[in-house]
């Protein structure tokens, strides 16, 4: 007797597009509330330290300490760790399936953010690993204290380490690229794929990709040009 076996639903590729879907809104909601946050710091130190406080303290007295935080880290670690090996595993099957490479192939018109998602990411991932051990641990910050959230930032972006910034700008850039492109595939998913419909996805897609990366880099500019001290 010959066993079939059956590949799991949420491997098909189907199953991979709704990982992808599911964990890209759970990743772009986190980035929402973050720039939100961040945006606290135009409201004094005070309000800013509070708040970054208040963070730490989610889920007292049910969850000791700031085990929220790391319940947290973990859920956005596995959604990234799960929209990344979804989007391997999706493009490896693309490939696979045009084994046959012509001569004279014509190049793909695909968008800028299309073609840059790979170097993307991992501009994204070493930041991600930077902004942990600079604003979360404090290891690579001048101030180094995580209780005074508002002086690690005005500290980690002040005009003598203009690198920061520029890296941070880097990264936020390329975030913006990847938000782009993925907003405009989700629009497309919910139906929108006549040419107006189209348009108007780019359109959409484009305001909110840039929406989201203003309000991630006006904090570090507001500090790099004394609006914040």
């Amino acid at each position: 007797m010959v066993v079939t076996r059956t590949r799991s639903p949420i491997r098909s590729n189907v199953g991979l597009k709704a990982v992808m879907a599911v964990t890209g809104i759970i990743l772009v909601l986190f980035l929402i509330l973050h720039m939100l946050g961040n945006l606290k710091v135009f409201t004094g130190e005070t309000s800013f330290d509070h708040y970054a406080h208040w963070l730490r303290d989610i889920g007292k007295p049910l969850l000791p300490g700031v085990w929220f935080l790391w319940i947290q880290r973990g859920a956005l670690t596995i959604a990234v760790v799960a929209h990344i090996a979804a989007a391997t595993m999706l493009a490896r099957r693309s490939r696979a399936a045009r084994p046959v490479r012509y001569a004279h192939r014509p190049k793909v018109q695909g968008s800028y953010a299309a073609r840059t998602m790979r170097w993307g990411g991992v501009i994204i991932l070493l930041f991600v690993i930077y902004h942990l051990l600079d604003l979360t641990t404090g290891h690579l910050n001048p101030v180094g204290d995580p209780s005074k959230p508002y002086a690690n930032v005005v500290a980690d972006f002040a005009p003598e380490r203009w690198y920061v910034t520029l890296f941070y700008t880097l990264a936020i850039v390329a975030l913006g690229f990847h938000l782009r492109h993925g907003a405009f595939s989700a629009f497309r998913s919910l139906g929108q794929q006549t040419p107006k419909g189209e348009r108007r996805a780019r359109t959409a897609a484009l305001v909110f990709a840039v929406a989201l990366c203003a309000g991630f880099l006006v904090v570090p500019f507001a500090v790099l040009t004394g609006l914040v001290s």
